[in-house]
């Protein structure tokens, strides 16, 4: 049974949350002291956290960068701020995914489930060591040119150097490290990081994208996602690979 932690200050709208987690077999926990919720993060240990924006004292943006100081668990924000800039700096703090009040509870479930599921089910990164097929590199560990993917560690390394992903920086890192040097399309990304891509603005893929762009240039290499207009990105470590 998943635990869903819900950081929701409007007691209704609280109320009405954990009751359609419980509805649907999951666990829940209402944060009821907002001026430090990390306590009861830790005590809790959920596997995902509902996150309004609008909160006393500190906002969703600062709680989800202290999480994220602990965990890459999921962090789905919810908020009756619509605007695209919202959204990307939801992003931009390291939540997953975003939807808006008023909530439509169906369309909640299914990012709740779809995000669990990438996580934790069936499209979540394998740590086992059993081969993959793809060119004879194990499940664990994708490597191109170089640089290198840990699956189960959701970390790259380069020359020494290691920078830890989130959960959907691994899922794009994954898509280009299995096709180096060949453009993936904007369409094969949205669908690795979100099962209903309907549901998702392209200029969210767009952010997700210049966050794993930093995380690698943190690494040394800031042109190793190249941008391929009209079509999509590709991963280009030619002139990168070690001699």
């Amino acid at each position: 049974m998943y635990r869903i932690l819900i950081v929701e200050d409007d007691e209704k709208i609280a109320s009405i949350l954990k009751n359609n987690m419980v509805k649907y077999e999951f666990e829940a926990s209402v944060i009821t002291q907002f001026r430090d919720i990390m306590p009861a993060f830790i005590a809790y240990d959920p596997q995902l956290v509902l996150l309004d924006i609008n909160l006393p004292y500190f906002d969703g943006y600062y709680w989800c960068r202290q999480i994220r100081m602990r965990s890459s668990i999921p962090i789905i924000f919810i908020s009756a701020r619509a605007g695209e800039m919202d959204q990307v700096m939801a992003i931009e703090n390291g939540g997953d995914d975003y939807i808006t009040k008023p909530i439509h509870l169906d369309l909640l479930m299914a990012k709740v489930k779809s995000v669990l599921r990438r996580s934790y089910g069936e499209y979540a990164a394998p740590s086992s060591s059993a081969s993959s097929g793809v060119e004879g590199q194990s499940l664990a560990e994708l490597a191109a040119g170089g640089l290198r993917l840990y699956l189960a560690r959701n970390e790259l390394a380069w020359k020494g150097q290691r920078v830890e992903l989130t959960k959907n920086e691994q899922l794009l890192a994954e898509c280009f490290m299995k096709q180096p040097g060949i453009v993936v399309s904007r369409e094969q990304l949205l669908e690795a990081l979100w099962d209903d891509v309907q549901f998702v603005d392209d200029n969210t893929l767009t952010v997700n994208v210049t966050r794993l762009r930093k995380k690698l240039e943190e690494l040394g290499l800031p042109k190793a996602i190249e941008t391929v207009r009209g079509q999509g990105y590709k991963l280009n470590m030619a002139e990168e690979t070690p001699r």
